[in-house]
């Protein structure tokens, strides 16, 4: 009875999503579990073993034929599988049906506009707008989605792009602070010179000025770091409201 040869070079695999790279005229593919690709990039999985469905370069996954080693070591430098998987990961293009992708952008338009309904306001009544009037300017300016960046940084370019076109800003956060005595005057004045920070009030308890002022959450981080290193632990900040906005939706005529 004749014996079935199965090549060892070959893996077969079913319901996969194929990620693929082009390198030294050769191609390479790696095997992914479908739906993951997306979470990887945007660095909401970080567990590989979630994403790939076996850590392996292929030429081709469809025929189940994996790369050789010499293939690797030639086109990538390197002969770490896994490493290379990750550059696959991270560079190659997402072989997907064109109804596939189109859900994919659709989905991504959706959470990029709601990311921005969600972090801004109408800066002349403090009102949040529909994430339908924000889809619709998003399409009003022609934006094009970017695959590979996640939607948080493509909310932040389209806040930007927006700005021309309807009165939007970030929704400001309301701090309190405390200045030491003997530093108030000097950080009460660098603070002002931080873009968009504004006074509500302020009054003395003790050896300390209290601020309470509205920034743009952009400047959260730098104000905090000055309260902490310039008042060498003296001063103090509190968050009062992450989103200093009125309730209600905004509606354009």
């Amino acid at each position: 009875m004749p014996k079935i040869f199965t090549p060892t070079n070959q893996i077969r695999l079913t319901n996969v999503a194929v990620v693929r790279m082009k390198k030294s005229g050769k191609r390479f593919e790696i095997a992914c579990y479908k739906n993951k690709v997306l979470s990887w990039r945007s660095g909401a999985e970080k567990d590989l073993d979630e994403v790939l469905q076996t850590i392996a370069v292929f030429n081709n996954v469809s025929k189940g034929e994996v790369a050789k080693k010499e293939e690797l070591q030639k086109a990538f430098g390197k002969d770490d599988v896994t490493e290379i998987c990750k550059e696959i990961l991270a560079k190659g293009e997402l072989q997907v049906s064109e109804k596939e992708r189109q859900g994919q952008l659709d989905s991504m338009f959706k959470e990029i506009a709601t990311t921005v309904a969600d972090k801004c306001v109408n800066p002349e009544t403090k009102r949040p707008y529909p994430v339908s009037i924000i889809e619709k300017s998003m399409k009003d300016i022609h934006y094009s989605i970017k695959p590979h960046r996640n939607a948080k940084q493509q909310a932040l370019d389209v806040i930007r792009l927006l700005r021309d076109t309807i009165p939007l800003e970030r929704a400001k956060m309301r701090l309190k602070l405390a200045l030491p005595a003997k530093e108030a005057k000097r950080l009460k004045e660098r603070i002002a010179k931080l873009s968009s920070t504004v006074t509500e009030g302020e009054e003395w308890e003790g050896e300390r000025l209290m601020l309470t002022c509205l920034i743009d959450p952009g400047h959260f981080r730098e104000m905090d770091e000055i309260i902490r290193t310039e008042t060498k632990g003296a001063g103090a900040l509190e968050v009062l409201n992450l989103k200093e906005i009125k309730e209600g939706e905004e509606v354009l005529e």
